[in-house]
């Protein structure tokens, strides 16, 4: 054996130990984030439907039953939708609230979308 390998012989091991060290460090930043998604996720062009002076049935039959019924005011319903991708996006919040007066449809409010509902009753012919 050359007094070059004997020298080198000692290293590898060392190398090794360090090259796996800095693996671990590098592989602990790479950690998986799910995707969280919870509440009422409501299409844009069924929300456009959703019109002054509808009834509870209709609208529970159009968006469905919110998440969480509120207990203490039976005339409001919210639909709360929050989207969360991995932990570099910015959480996806979106909430509809619709109040009732006499079993119908009095206003609607939205939040955190991009289009708002009619907020008129059509005219009629």
């Amino acid at each position: 054996m050359r007094l070059s390998q004997a020298c080198r012989m000692p290293l590898r091991p060392r190398n090794f130990a360090s090259a796996l060290l800095l693996l671990c460090l590098m592989q602990s930043g790479c950690v998986y984030r799910m995707t969280i998604q919870q509440g009422n996720f409501l299409e844009p062009r069924l929300v456009d439907k959703l019109e002054i002076g509808m009834t509870r049935a209709q609208v529970r039959y159009l968006l469905g039953t919110p998440m969480v019924p509120n207990t203490f005011d039976t005339d409001r319903w919210d639909y709360l939708y929050y989207l969360k991708k991995g932990r570099i996006h910015a959480p996806v919040r979106h909430r509809l609230t619709v109040y009732f007066a006499a079993d119908k449809v009095a206003r609607v409010e939205k939040e955190g979308a991009d289009v708002a509902p009619k907020s008129e009753p059509p005219p009629r012919a």
